[in-house]
């Protein structure tokens, strides 16, 4: 056992605390560069279709770093998203029995797959203004459009809506508080991390009951 283990019995539990903590700091740093709208919008792109980390911590990074840039940095965010929808829709349409299972089993959706056909045929663009406006993931439902054959103009127009009033609601509340919000983090990271944390989970399970 090492010594930091002895000294403190709760030295495992607090390891991905430490882990978001340096990634934290790294993000911000790595915000303030020029590339950083670069990362933004590829970031928000995969995440659409099969990468696990929402777009926001980045866009809350970087408009902390320059506030002035806001609507800039939503407007990266949902552009980056919507187009991130497109390829989803695709893997859903041709690539569903080999990408699309894969994303699915990965992320333990197999049953939210069945039960959406049902809720795509009462209201396919609640359904997916809902996941673009929540923490629902974005990409279940993105591929199941795809499967399901939903109108390609329903899920453009009903992402858009979503994923836009998403990041500039987030964005425009760090333009106005963005100092405090700031502050708040640094002080109370731990507790902020483990909401995070917290708010992915919810997001799952909000999907599964949502398709019930």
């Amino acid at each position: 056992m090492s010594p930091e283990m002895k000294r403190d019995p709760l030295y495992v539990l607090k390891a991905p605390l430490r882990w978001m903590r340096q990634l934290y700091d790294w993000t911000l740093h790595w915000a303030r560069k020029k590339q950083a709208p670069y990362a933004l919008f590829l970031i928000a792109f995969i995440e659409s279709s099969f990468f696990p980390v929402p777009p926001d911590v980045l866009l809350i990074a970087m408009v902390v770093a320059h506030r002035k840039n806001w609507i800039r940095n939503a407007a990266i965010c949902t552009i980056g998203s919507v187009l991130g929808a497109l390829l989803g829709y695709f893997i859903g349409w041709s690539l569903f029995e080999t990408v699309g299972k894969f994303i699915v089993q990965t992320y333990n959706l197999d049953a939210v797959v069945k039960m959406l056909g049902e809720k795509y045929s009462q209201n396919a663009f609640m359904v997916i203004f809902a996941a673009a406006f929540s923490p629902i993931p974005y990409k279940a439902i993105t591929i199941t459009a795809g499967l399901f054959r939903i109108s390609l103009a329903t899920l453009i127009i009903a992402s858009i809506v979503g994923r836009a009033g998403r990041f500039f609601l987030v964005a425009a509340a760090l333009r106005v508080f963005g100092k405090k919000i700031s502050d708040s983090i640094e002080k109370y990271f731990d507790i902020f991390s483990i909401a995070f944390l917290l708010l992915i989970v919810v997001g799952f399970f909000a999907l599964k009951y949502f398709t019930k």
